[in-house]
């Protein structure tokens, strides 16, 4: 038998052998690849879990720091009241560290994250502002508190999500069941002018 007459007859399985050993490594290189992605990410989201953590703490600092100094304006706080010059104290090394946990999650969150980062630390800010200006802090501290909360349960949500944390909801901040929602002007107006325009009654503001 002549070496062409050979090939002829063991071509077929030769070329079965080559495709057998071209696919197994064409699959393990993508699965290489899928490890390797799923292993980025695993350490990418502990990162960011660690620095949501650390700037939810630093921001929890101050907030308790700041409303623990405005106790005697607060007669509802069950928080021990505390002293102004140790207050101003606590609060500079506090600052510090939110500084820092700040900039790690600019490095590392999300877009929708870092924007509600960004709106809670702004209403601590408030917070603390108003402790700072003690003896004479402003009259709205309730509602100053209320937005802080509201604003902490819109980062939490947020940090939950960008790390794809599963579950119910998680908020602390609940609206009274008593109190009256009501709708924005521009609403209202359309509202009335469509009951007016069937000939009912127009909705109270």
């Amino acid at each position: 038998m002549s070496v062409v007459d050979g090939l002829v007859t063991q071509g077929p399985a030769l070329l079965g052998v080559l495709v057998g050993v071209a696919g197994t490594m064409f699959a393990t290189t993508v699965n290489e690849r899928a490890r390797w992605r799923r292993s980025q990410t695993v350490r990418w989201d502990e990162r960011r879990l660690d620095a949501y953590v650390d700037f939810t703490r630093a921001v929890k600092e101050i907030h308790t720091v700041a409303t623990q100094m405005l106790r005697n304006h607060r007669p509802e706080s069950r928080r021990p009241s505390l002293d102004r010059d140790d207050g101003l104290a606590r609060l500079a090394e506090a600052d510090v560290r939110h500084t820092l946990a700040w900039e790690a999650v600019l490095l590392l969150g999300d877009q929708v994250t870092v924007r509600a980062g960004s709106a809670w630390r702004d209403a601590v800010r408030d917070i603390e502002r108003a402790a700072r200006a003690l003896p004479n802090p402003p009259t709205d501290l309730p509602e100053l508190i209320r937005r802080a909360d509201e604003r902490r349960d819109s980062f939490y949500r947020a940090a939950r999500g960008s790390l794809s944390v599963r579950g119910g909801s998680v908020e602390q901040v609940r609206r009274p069941l008593s109190e009256p929602i009501t709708a924005e002007p521009g609403v209202l107006a359309q509202r009335r002018r469509s009951h007016r325009d069937r000939g009912q009654p127009a909705p109270p503001a």
